[in-house]
């Protein structure tokens, strides 16, 4: 369904396909093993997926929101540009979405993750884990305090390469608010040339998910910072990360 005016589908607005990427995209390679070989069905949301586990404070640790300290030793912190990420988590009618989990994890400033099959020889930071979470505000506001991502190569072409960026994984007030996606950094000259964003058509959908600079936000002598809206369901949905079809 291609506009939001026709009502509310289980009571959650459907998304806009031609908003969101194809779901087969040859240059994005891995999209021709995964991409559904029939034509996607459409059904209204059940009550299980309108409804779904609340969260509360006592599911976060202390500094889960400052990714330069809770993995460092003490008197140490990550190394690189320290930054920070804020934004807003909103409806498909834009009203904030209060208590929304927001998770991210990112690459070091090297860009290299801390998993065991990760295979850039980029060093790893000891004093950097590259994970955060937590809740959002009553207007659905959320911040962290973080470096910047290094980019990495990866072997989907002879040398493309990934944008800095940070994943992040949102649960809003249901199953039907589930999202996964990725934020990149305003002026980065990879974006144009990675496979993954090109895999997005429409010029306004990649320009949902690159933020801005904020120097309203940013701190004096010690960080930058970058602002990123998240729009759970609805027409302008943020691009859904694993899956091009939706969740």
């Amino acid at each position: 369904m291609a506009e939001n005016d026709t009502g509310k589908a289980g009571g959650y607005l459907p998304r806009d396909r031609a908003w969101q990427p194809a779901a087969l995209t040859p240059a994005y390679k891995t999209t021709v093993k995964r991409s559904p070989q029939a034509a996607l069905l459409s059904f209204p949301t059940t009550l299980s997926e309108e409804t779904g586990p609340v969260f509360g404070h006592g599911h976060l640790s202390e500094g889960d929101t400052d990714l330069i300290h809770n993995f460092a030793k003490d008197g140490e912190s990550a190394i690189g540009p320290r930054i920070i990420v804020h934004g807003r988590v909103v409806d498909e009618n834009a009203r904030g979405v209060a208590g929304a989990l927001v998770e991210i994890w990112q690459a070091n400033a090297g860009g290299r993750y801390r998993h065991k099959k990760e295979s850039y020889l980029a060093p790893l930071d000891p004093n950097f884990g590259g994970c955060g979470r937590t809740l959002t505000d009553a207007q659905g506001n959320y911040a962290f305090h973080t470096i910047m991502p290094g980019a990495y190569p990866w072997p989907n072409g002879p040398n493309d390469w990934r944008p800095a960026h940070i994943h992040f994984s949102v649960f809003g007030q249901a199953f039907a608010q589930r999202l996964i996606t990725q934020l990149y950094f305003e002026g980065d000259p990879l974006i144009a040339r990675c496979p993954i964003v090109g895999a997005i058509t429409d010029p306004d959908a990649v320009s949902s998910l690159i933020a801005p600079l904020d120097m309203g936000r940013a701190i004096p002598m010690d960080s930058l910072a970058y602002k990123f809206d998240i729009v759970l369901r609805g027409r302008y949905q943020t691009f859904f990360e694993n899956r091009p079809e939706g969740s």
